[in-house]
């Protein structure tokens, strides 16, 4: 099996609405042997992947796939079905696959979901080497391959935290562009976008931040405010440690003034030794060390997003229980690093506990009169970390008024999503019977406590984040308008354009003649590309998006946009795109024009040819509202629409009309439109209707869509337009 080509398609395709990665595959003498023919295939093939036998695949029911595969089936559909589980099995969900030949025999398209371009490539030759072990009989390690797939993913996919917050915009139809190969991620388009990273956004604070990462000047303000902290000092000496030990009160808590993930705290502290010894702790981690009254209780994290309480959980010591025969630094290993809540990778709540890499750890047993090398007796317990280790849900426990005093800590700092750190014996009571405290307020706090919780419920802290961002009825879209055909494309582009930015909006347009942004040329070359349409889309000034679309931008690279507001269809003039990517037939064609209709939001317009047939069956395909054009209004298909109260624009006695029903608009005379010169009736005219038609499917007045077409020129349109331009 030879790949001869890659195709990442970042946008909507011919396949579906998500990003996927194509792959043209050759399998050459592979042809005349399919699965059924090749001695013990199946066996090795399942015995490698036994989870192969939850594709469905086309028979529906589980197991699908394999009895396929016992039938006998071709290597290009059992690679779709092994990279699509490698990748699953890796940590990356795809779920989406297909697998189509073409005209030319034994080369495959196959085509997985990708949510990630390298790991899918990756997966794709993992899955061509495993597929032909197994056809050879050959040895193949599955263990390794997952290993290396694993790390791809962590490194490559998004972290689960900002995963969930983009899941949950996807649920909201918000869409999303990745901004970085990090956690930077855009939620909207245009001027309607906000920005997230982890648990950070657009609307956090950096003198916020700043604020939260003083722990002293955090609580003075909290103390200010009347939110209950623990008493404490800035000191600057073990001896100075322990004389504010003295004033406040034993026992005490020592820790870093700018500290983070609880690196550097000793609590409970009851001698000289042990605060000294915690002040020198304290101050590797941070540029001031703070003592500060111990509160009693357990430790609590309360996540507050947009001013509400979102989530809370308790946090639990964690101890050894000895052996007799194990050293502690072995039982560490045994009895906490064990536990599947830990681990390196971003996706687990709790962090491996490295003594190495956490004196605290080894200073709490020193206190405790240990060593970490020590045996500790049989059944004897000893505390290895008291704070930190946060996990278990108690949302539903926390009383309304320490909900009020953790939203209102989180509205001191200036924080739009914090992390209050709470010590409280009771999370269901008030604070101030127990003597409870707030101890920090953290920005950009941990999320996977509340996703991934040891024990109750996950909270939907992703959902309540883009909820903070946008209101219930804000999508974070702009109007975008894709156009789409063989001919006729960039002045359909240029005149709506010129028509949105009369309106007085700021309009970004990606053509074959280059990149505008507010009729200013940016990029002087063809842009009717992928990348060009997410440039526009990031643009925070843009209000309105206009984007080209060629089949081979579909084809190659996808829409630069996942569903738009308008979307144009000029025409289909199949053999002009004979060749291309195996393109060979007019159903073809039809199939990747089609898409710019598939992407027509149920709130949006889809603007289509009625003049040309093959155009106007898209019509059914929309999931909006339908305006035809046409140069011929006494079409049966136009007579059709309009009878059903359906909109069209026109042609009657050189008039240019806008119909809905029994109504209509007369708006201008050709002789007025100086772009259509002497060719009044000529191909032109119907990218003339084709703009008119998708501004007023825009909401734009006919007095306003009159006044921009009888002044747009062939000088505005910046390129004398050439019927005979074929662009792909």
């Amino acid at each position: 099996m030879e790949f001869l080509k890659f195709l990442p398609l970042h946008g909507p395709n011919i396949w579906t609405y998500r990003p996927v990665l194509e792959v043209w595959l050759d399998i050459g003498p592979l042809e005349d042997s399919p699965s059924n023919t090749i001695p013990g295939f199946y066996e090795r093939l399942t015995a490698w992947l036994p989870s192969l036998a939850e594709h469905r695949c086309g028979i529906g029911e589980r197991g699908g796939f394999l009895q396929r595969v016992r039938e006998g089936t071709w290597p290009g559909h059992i690679l779709e079905h092994v990279t699509l589980e490698l990748q699953s099995m890796a940590g990356m969900q795809g779920g989406f696959g297909k697998a189509r030949s073409t005209d030319v025999r034994g080369v495959y398209k196959v085509v997985v979901r990708s949510r990630n371009e390298q790991v899918s490539r990756a997966a794709f030759v993992a899955a061509r080497d495993l597929v032909m072990a197994a056809i050879e009989d050959r040895p193949f390690d599955v263990a390794s391959t997952l290993a290396q797939l694993r790390e791809m993913v962590d490194s490559l996919c998004l972290g689960p935290s900002t995963a969930c917050i983009v899941d949950a915009a996807t649920e909201r139809q918000i869409p999303s562009i990745r901004l970085t190969d990090g956690n930077l991620v855009q939620l909207g388009y245009g001027a309607r976008q906000h920005r997230v990273w982890t648990a950070e956004t657009d609307q956090t604070s950096a003198i916020a931040e700043g604020i939260s990462r003083d722990k002293d000047l955090t609580k003075s303000l909290l103390q200010t405010c009347g939110v209950p902290v623990p008493e404490g000092r800035i000191v600057d000496s073990p001896e100075d440690a322990w004389e504010a030990a003295e004033d406040i009160g034993l026992p005490v808590v020592v820790k870093p003034s700018d500290g983070n993930h609880g690196r550097g705290v000793s609590t409970e502290l009851m001698t000289r030794a042990e605060v000294e010894a915690a002040f020198k702790l304290a101050e590797d981690e941070g540029s001031e060390v703070i003592v500060e009254r111990f509160v009693r209780g357990n430790e609590h994290r309360l996540l507050v997003i947009g001013g509400r309480l979102a989530a809370a959980a308790r946090g639990e010591s964690v101890s050894v229980i000895g052996d007799g025969k194990s050293s502690i630094h072995q039982l560490i290993d045994l009895q906490i690093n064990s536990d599947p809540r830990r681990g390196e990778a971003e996706e687990f709540p709790l962090d491996l506990l490295s003594i190495d890499q956490n004196p605290s750890v080894v200073f709490e047993i020193e206190r405790q009169g240990f060593t970490t090398d020590s045996i500790l007796p049989k059944n004897t317990s000893i505390i290895i970390q008291r704070n930190g280790n946060i996990a278990l849900d108690v949302t539903d426990l926390v009383h309304p008024e320490v909900a009020a005093v953790a939203t209102l800590a989180a509205r001191i700092v200036g924080l739009d999503i914090a992390g209050i750190d709470m010590v409280a014996e009771d999370i269901s009571q008030p604070l101030g019977a127990q003597r409870g405290a707030i101890v920090e307020v953290n920005a950009g706090p941990g999320l996977l406590m509340h996703l991934k919780p040891a024990e109750g419920q996950p909270r939907p802290v992703g959902k309540a984040i883009v909820d903070s961002l946008f209101a219930e009825d804000d999508s974070g879209r702009i109007p975008v308008i894709g156009i789409a055909g063989s001919s006729g494309k960039t002045l359909v582009a240029k005149i709506v354009a010129r028509l949105l930015h009369l309106s007085g909006q700021h309009v970004g347009l990606a053509c074959t003649d280059g990149l505008y942004f507010d009729q200013r040329l940016i990029e002087k070359r063809d842009c009717a590309t992928w990348a060009a349409a997410q440039k526009i889309l990031m643009n925070r000034r843009v209000d309105a998006a206009v984007i080209e679309n060629s089949v081979t931008t579909i084809l190659t690279e996808g829409l630069g946009y996942d569903r738009c507001q308008v979307g144009v269809v000029t025409n289909l003039q199949p053999e002009q795109h004979y060749g291309a990517c195996y393109i060979e037939t007019p159903e073809q064609v039809y199939n990747v024009l089609r898409t710019q209709v598939d992407v027509v939001l149920s709130t949006g317009t889809a603007v289509l040819n009625a003049a040309d047939p093959i155009v106007a069956l898209m019509a059914d395909l929309c999931d909006g509202n339908v305006i035809f054009f046409s140069r011929d209004a006494v079409l049966p298909v136009i007579d059709i629409h309009i009878k059903q109260n359906g909109q069209a624009v026109l042609l009657v006695d050189d008039r240019i009309v806008l119909a809905t029903g029994n109504t209509k608009i007369a708006l201008t005379k050709l002789m007025s439109i100086p772009l259509l010169g002497a060719d009044c009736h000529g191909e032109k005219l119907d990218y003339v209707l084709a703009a008119i038609a998708a501004a007023w499917a825009l909401g734009m007045s006919p007095a306003l869509i009159r006044a921009g077409i009888e002044t747009f020129s062939v000088m505005q349109a910046d390129v004398e337009f050439d019927i005979t331009r074929k662009t792909v």
